[in-house]
């Protein structure tokens, strides 16, 4: 008899979950003798676990393996019928959730969803008022900040835009609308070369390689963190006079190129020749620093693996700490907007630098890209201009 997950060992039978279903809390389940007592056993847990998976019924949580992700940790919350939970829960099995979205975006999603959920989770969105948007978006500024604020806001109004297409609430009468979603300023903070080449070193020195090469790839290239953690082997084209990464942004999927300084080069060289891996081409180069012994503190041995934006992120501000104190606050962020800074400095156009970062800072840009496709020489001369503008700053001559 065909039962899912039942397995014959020795003339016993067993239910053998997945690795993800004993994520969710199913365990190896002994049914006895392989014969209709233990196919009946198997039968009824292959039932429970397609309820789970359906969400007609939460799962065994208490035997869940290790702490939850917030993504998992939602697959087990179950909403009443018609609410705002079941219209997300519905929307996030759908393909374009899946595929069509990107991975940085969803990630704003949960991001957002982390806020809508404690208040308008289980509620039927037909009932909220423009009352309850303006609490709840003024409570999350004044506990949070302004910026949490808006992204919280704009991901109710993308959600909202979804629950209506899956007919629970009516498109236009969103009551969120009247409510003035107001930005947090653009960030200004910038990075001089120096700073970045001190970051760099010390992160060599303690052992953060991946993220020493991604800090001076950063700078050099102007890709995003996000862009940068995501780089491969197979993106590496080399040249006569250097190394070029091309690259697609993980939110627009423009065509971004990025030269290397030969420091780099040779930076990037030392951390592949130190992995003691051959890398896949189509594997992420940065990866963490990993532990191969025990710490002092009992921390248990790990393997380096690669960069996600919180370990990337976590391994900096330890970095920046070291070398700039607890005080200072500049992000990974900030070095791409420096590198934008140097280039407007030493007269790049804004054509030509909006497709070297593979954005949309000239104002006719969709026509420029028609004629002008990005190229390497375009990216060189952005890198030229950088040069030049370095120069300046560093001697206040801009």
């Amino acid at each position: 008899m065909k039962i899912p997950y039942y397995v014959v060992v020795k003339g016993r039978g067993y239910w053998q979950p997945t690795r993800k279903m004993r994520s969710l809390g199913f365990q190896t389940v002994r049914c006895g003798p392989d014969g209709p007592a233990a196919w009946k056993i198997a039968s009824e847990w292959n039932a429970r676990w397609q309820a789970a998976r359906r969400g007609l019924a939460p799962p065994p949580v208490a035997g869940a393996d290790g702490p939850l992700s917030l993504e998992m940790s939602e697959e087990m919350t179950f909403y009443p019928p018609g609410s705002l939970g079941e219209a997300f829960r519905r929307y996030r099995q759908t393909d374009e959730w899946r595929s069509a979205k990107k991975a940085r975006t969803r990630e704003d999603w949960w991001r957002g969803w982390k806020r809508i959920k404690p208040v308008f989770g289980d509620v039927d969105p037909r009932t909220v008022t423009l009352e309850d948007m303006s609490a709840w978006r003024k409570a999350i500024e004044e506990s949070v900040s302004l910026r949490e604020a808006h992204r919280a806001l704009k991901i109710w109004r993308a959600l909202w835009k979804v629950a209506a297409a899956l007919h629970y609430c009516d498109r236009d009468a969103d009551p969120s609308l009247a409510v003035r979603n107001k930005a947090a300023k653009g960030r200004s903070s910038t990075w001089s070369e120096g700073e970045v080449a001190r970051l760099a070193k010390e992160a060599w020195r303690q052992g953060y390689r991946g993220l020493a090469v991604g800090l001076a790839i950063m700078w050099d290239s102007q890709l995003s963190p996000g862009d940068v953690r995501a780089l491969t082997l197979r993106q590496l084209s080399k040249t006569a006079t250097g190394a070029t990464f091309f690259t697609q942004r993980g939110k627009t999927n423009a065509h971004v190129g990025g030269i290397l300084s030969r420091r780099t080069a040779a930076l990037l060289q030392a951390y592949l020749s130190s992995l003691g891996v051959v890398l896949h081409d189509d594997a992420p180069i940065l990866r963490t620093r990993g532990l191969s012994e025990p710490t002092a503190k009992g921390g248990r041995p790990r393997p380096s693996v690669p960069y996600t934006k919180d370990t990337m992120a976590a391994d900096f501000r330890a970095i920046r700490a070291a070398v700039f104190g607890d005080g200072e606050r500049r992000q990974l962020l900030d070095i791409r907007r420096s590198g934008a800074v140097e280039a407007i400095t030493g007269g790049a156009e804004a054509e030509q630098l909006a497709l070297a970062m593979g954005n949309t800072l000239a104002a006719s840009n969709q026509l420029y890209e028609t004629y002008v496709p990005p190229n390497l020489t375009v990216i060189r001369q952005v890198h030229d201009a950088r040069r030049e503008g370095r120069r300046k700053l560093r001697d206040g001559n801009a």
